[in-house]
């Protein structure tokens, strides 16, 4: 199977969410009024994308083979116990919120802050929702996902990732020397699959 693409258009907003992730104890007018301001600005940017496929996966002490790269670590192999199947992706909601934070690091720090929360919600909110999708044609309950820098897996797993998904080309997400993503507001992750009832 190729990698595959998949757009989604504009998804719920949790409010509660953003408003936690900017560190606002409690639901104002004032934090509200500036929450809906940055999304109005942010909202038409937004590219919720994501690029995946499907590997098998095979577990040999703490070694995970999924056929075209390996991986050793002690809690990606528990994550992967009994499951012969792998999803693998990469989402981003693109470069619209890295822009705008950009923007008001020095004109306004509160509206950088509530843009910050937003693209983390927005990506939050992608994986969960390609997640559920996963889970839907597998027939099993929403998956949990497992990305590099969890546990003992290194960030540097984030290069055969990128390798054999073909991020930048896919859907523009680069890695840098540093293993960081750019767009910022981007993840990459693994879906284990216990028991195969469709296909993606």
């Amino acid at each position: 199977m190729s990698t595959m693409i998949v757009r989604y258009d504009e998804l719920p907003l949790n409010v509660t969410d953003v408003l936690r992730y900017a560190g606002c104890r409690e639901a104002d007018a004032a934090a509200l009024d500036l929450l809906y301001a940055c999304w109005d600005e942010l909202r038409d940017g937004l590219t919720n994308t994501v690029c995946y496929d499907e590997f098998p996966v095979t577990v040999r002490g703490t070694l995970c083979d999924f056929g075209r790269f390996s991986l050793s670590s002690d809690d990606l192999a528990a994550y992967f116990d009994g499951c012969d199947r792998a999803v693998l992706f990469a989402a981003t909601v693109g470069v619209a919120a890295d822009r705008l934070i950009a923007k008001y690091s020095r004109l306004s720090p509160s509206k950088a802050l509530m843009i910050q929360a937003l693209g983390a919600e927005r990506i939050e909110v992608l994986c969960d929702r390609f997640c559920d999708e996963v889970a839907e044609r597998y027939g099993a309950s929403a998956p949990s996902r497992f990305s590099p820098g969890y546990g003992d897996l290194p960030l540097a797993a984030q290069r055969d990732i990128f390798r054999v998904l073909d991020c930048t080309h896919k859907i523009g997400v680069c890695l840098n020397d540093s293993l960081l993503m750019s767009p910022s507001k981007s993840v990459t992750a693994f879906i284990g699959i216990k028991e195969k009832k469709a296909k993606l």
